[in-house]
């Protein structure tokens, strides 16, 4: 099985940027969306990192 765990990683990184932003910007229900969204990436890549299926 191909290992998508750093692409997965990478996204989180994104998500989270964006959630920082969003937050600096007065935007806190984005900022909570985003950040939850980096959160189950991250979360993802760990699984694909450990072999496991999420």
């Amino acid at each position: 099985m191909l290992d998508r765990s750093g692409d997965w990683l990478k996204q989180a990184l994104r998500d989270l940027e964006q959630a920082e932003e969003s937050r600096e910007r007065g935007k806190h229900e984005w900022a909570c969306f985003e950040a939850h969204q980096a959160a189950e990436k991250a979360v993802e890549a760990l699984h694909l990192y450990l072999g496991q299926e999420a």
